[in-house]
């Protein structure tokens, strides 16, 4: 019998983040008789999934960070790396143009196949002044890496355009940000039992799922649940994920005297629970790719009140609305009034219909693949 092909995915770290939930899911559900999937991370520390990954027989490979201090030692690293590893015949980088790097010394040891995968859209123009600094090296290196990838795999046009250029949408090829829908599914037994474990049982909940990071937007968010809060005194928010924002979104809540009002929850495992005992998804990003977290609500029936930055191949549900981010707190505010009663279904066949359930999707992968190698 053959063994399953080894893909090596390469990744900062493997916690909670959009594109690494995204690759877990595909993960869970490929036949790993055929496909098996291994993890080269640039921290020293375990991350989220790492548990779950050696659980299903995927190996993890420990690098440095990739700073411009530790280049020289990095490169060396990578030469050691595929001298010791010749089994691997395809690389799959989800580390935007940083996989240029590993792209380089793989081709030096005939690796066929090198798939650059466009998770984000960066906007440089609301970065911060350390994140602007790198806008020139990012372009360099995003134009080099184009010339080593064999396929360009994209979540959403947009993402596809920063990274690879507008010219190549030729080339793309979408990999959909699909989730196990039915994992998803709205169930109203499941949502009472959440609403009172949690005890949130007589409020409406506002509920957002992303890292806290400045593209995410969090501080207009607060801005708009504090109107809504005011018109509204039974609700709050709940914010689950982390990230180096969390301070500052700490510091605005207790500005407005919302501690008892907004509740930060971390990164959970459990957010497939959580969708049911929301009420409504709010996603007021300055950018993204495709979140997967909008997939994730509308599989749970949810409305959501997104910006008009996402990709509108996000849309699923007619219950999806589209707002500027130049509109006012009231004019979100308003929106959501108008969703607070829609009826919540399960959305199963609409998110297969959408193309972004799992298991369909994982087949893709697995043949693409196996056709690559063929």
């Amino acid at each position: 019998m053959n063994e399953s092909i080894r893909i090596l995915n390469l990744f900062t770290i493997m916690n909670r983040g959009g594109a690494e939930t995204m690759v877990m899911n595909y993960y869970r559900a490929i036949d790993k008789s055929k496909i098996q999937f291994d993890f080269m991370v640039h921290r020293q520390e375990r991350g989220a999934y790492d548990d779950e990954i050696e659980a299903m027989g995927g190996r993890i490979f420990r690098m440095c960070p990739i700073y411009p201090q530790n280049l020289f030692k990095y490169q060396q690293l990578l030469k050691t790396f595929f001298d010791n590893h010749p089994e691997y015949r395809i690389l799959h980088s989800h580390m935007s143009e940083l996989g240029y790097f590993a792209f380089k010394e793989a081709i030096k040891h005939g690796v066929p196949v090198r798939i650059c995968h466009a998770h984000s859209s960066p906007n440089f123009k609301i970065e911060t002044f350390k994140e602007k600094l790198k806008v020139i090296p990012r372009e360099i290196l995003a134009r080099r890496m184009r010339k080593l990838s064999t396929d360009f795999f994209v979540c959403s046009k947009i993402a596809g355009d920063w990274l690879f250029g507008s010219k190549n949408e030729s080339r793309f090829i979408m990999m959909n940000n699909a989730v196990n829908a039915s994992s998803f599914a709205y169930d109203e037994e499941i949502a009472y039992k959440i609403k009172s474990e949690m005890k949130w049982k007589d409020k409406i909940v506002v509920g957002h799922v992303g890292r806290l990071i400045a593209a995410k937007n969090h501080i207009f968010l607060i801005d708009i649940f504090h109107l809504f809060h005011l018109k509204h005194p039974n609700s709050i928010l709940v914010l689950v994920g982390d990230g180096d924002q969390r301070e500052n979104i700490c510091n605005k809540i207790k500005k407005l005297n919302l501690e008892d009002s907004i509740i930060l929850l971390g990164f959970r495992s459990d957010t497939a629970n959580l969708y049911q005992a929301f009420d409504i998804f709010v996603f007021p990003s300055l950018y993204e790719g495709l979140p997967v977290s909008l997939i994730e609500a509308q599989s749970a029936g949810l409305s959501c009140i997104v910006s008009d930055t996402i990709s509108t191949q996000a849309q699923i549900l007619p219950s999806y609305t589209i707002l500027s981010l130049n509109a006012s707190p009231e004019v979100w505010v308003n929106e959501m009034e108008k969703h607070l009663n829609d009826k919540r279904e399960n959305t199963t066949e609409n998110i297969k219909k959408a193309k972004f359930d799992i298991y369909s999707n994982a087949e893709w992968l697995t043949n693409f693949y196996l056709n690559k190698l063929s």
